[in-house]
């Protein structure tokens, strides 16, 4: 046996790229030596690996950082707050209408006070989930326990979004009212108010305080009071023609600038009046004559008869609608001097009121009330201006024609239609007496005449009365002379 059968052998490296001998067994790195980090980093050193984790893992708090960030600061806009009626004078009854909106997380919560010295007086509180499109809330300062004078109102308004950590944007507003319970006193001054239907008076009034309007209701229609140097109000209304006796009740009104409202009423007579009933024949040759003037305003409308019809009631009803229009346009004091002037060596030809039938061969085909009256001179005769005042109107005017429109102050206009010529334009001071125009045959007139109007706040009213000198001292001038006397107070 050989000796060297017990003794080790000695150890000889394996080539570069060898597997390991048999017997051999490869040892695992321990953690110490980078061994987990080995799957991701299998030729980097222990340290180096650490620091990549690191940088992966600073990455992926940033991205989640900056996502809550994202999240946080997506909506940082207060929700948008507006009120109306603007903060001023305002009464208990007046509806405050508050418009909120929030076109990002929208909106979460609005709440409503108002504050009163030390005490708190809750009036609005509506919670929401979400919405984005404007939303409105109404109140009023109606609540007991709230006194006349300044009121603050404050306003708070959230929304849904993740800022402020999670309690929203939140907007605050303060609105200062001064809260008006005690509407206007009226006084009236005058008195024998007489009214014949179609006609018109007027009204001597005081008040005591200064308001934001003021006149006399006559059903639907108003008609404005003008305060005058010595600080007592007038207003001119009329007895409509189409109105009954039992149905016209003038009352004076007045709202203040905090909206509180006040009516009053005064002694009055009434005479009623009757009306005439007229026919009007409508002939071919008048439709031939007449309808081209208007063909424009029926394009599509061939016959005639029907392009009269629509003219005569639907342009008539838009004509007396732009005479209210004009009716703004007033002086807010008298520009006539004594009895209107009527055309001189006129016969009268339609009276104000006339009640009309169209017959057009013989059949009744419609019915109009004629607001005006008709006079009848020589072929294109001089129209005078019936008293003082402005031209608010010099131009064709439908049913009217070619025709002129005076303001006389306080609401009262003269119109003059159907001319040939005008000789004044739009903005002229003219006198009593001045020739405006030539009478003609415009518009929907079947021969040369003059259709006088008088027109009082847009509403045509009877002619007769302002030629008369004793009706206008009675019923007018000595109430306007009245209106005169006192201080304002």
């Amino acid at each position: 046996m050989s000796s060297s059968a017990g003794l080790a052998r000695p150890f000889r490296p394996s080539p570069p790229g060898a597997l390991p001998a048999e017997g051999f067994r490869v040892r695992n790195r321990t953690k110490a030596e980078g061994g987990g980090l080995h799957f991701f980093f299998p030729t980097l050193p222990a340290a180096e690996k650490t620091l990549k984790l690191r940088g992966i893992l600073a990455i992926l708090v940033a991205v989640v950082l900056v996502t809550l960030a994202i999240f946080y600061f997506q909506d940082t806009d207060a929700p948008q707050l507006s009120l109306s009626p603007k903060p001023g004078p305002i009464s208990a009854k007046t509806a405050i209408q508050l418009t909120v909106h929030d076109a990002g997380a929208g909106l979460k919560s609005v709440e409503v006070r108002a504050v009163q010295g030390e005490t708190t007086f809750p009036l609005a509180s509506q919670a929401f989930a979400g919405e984005k499109t404007p939303q409105k809330l109404e109140f009023a300062l109606d609540k007991k326990g709230l006194k006349d004078g300044p009121v603050e109102l404050r306003v708070v308004a959230s929304d849904g979004s993740a800022y402020h950590f999670g309690a929203g944007n939140r907007a605050e507003q303060s609105f200062t009212f001064d809260l008006d319970r005690r509407a206007p006193v009226i006084s009236v001054v005058s008195n024998a108010h007489n009214f014949t239907q179609g006609g018109s008076g007027l009204v001597v009034y005081t008040l005591n305080e200064e308001v934001e309007k003021t006149g006399v209701t006559v059903g639907e229609l108003f008609f404005p009071g003008h305060r005058q140097e010595s600080g007592r109000y007038v207003s001119l209304f009329a007895f409509p023609h189409n109105m009954k006796q039992g149905e016209f009740l003038p009352k004076v009104v007045a709202v203040d600038r905090a909206g509180n409202e006040r009516r009053a009423g005064f002694y009055y007579h009434t005479n009623r009046k009757t009306f005439r009933q007229r026919q009007i024949n409508i002939s071919d040759n008048f439709l031939e004559t007449k309808t081209p003037e208007f063909e424009e305003l029926a394009p599509d409308l061939q016959e005639p008869l029907e392009i009269f019809l629509k003219v005569n009631r639907d342009l008539r009803v838009q004509n007396r609608a732009a005479l209210a229009g004009f009716a703004a346009r007033t002086a807010p004091r008298p520009l006539w001097d004594g009895p209107f002037l009527r055309q001189p060596n006129a016969a009268t030809l339609a009276l104000f009121g006339d009640n009309r039938a169209y017959l057009h061969k013989g059949k009744k085909v419609d019915r109009q009330t004629h607001l005006g009256i008709d006079l009848a001179s020589t072929a294109q005769a001089q129209v005078p201006a019936a008293n003082g005042g402005n031209v608010v109107f010099a131009d064709y005017l439908g049913i009217y024609g070619l025709c002129v429109i005076i303001d006389h102050g306080l609401g009262l206009q003269t119109l003059y239609g159907h001319l040939s010529s005008v000789e004044v334009n739009e903005g002229d001071a003219v006198t009593r007496g001045q020739t405006l125009g030539r009478t003609g045959a415009t518009g929907m007139a079947g021969g040369d005449h003059l259709h006088y109007g008088v027109i009082l706040a847009g509403l045509p009213v009877s002619p007769v009365e302002w030629w008369d000198g004793s009706w206008l001292n009675n019923n007018i001038t000595g109430k306007l002379e009245l209106a005169a006397e006192t201080d304002a107070n």
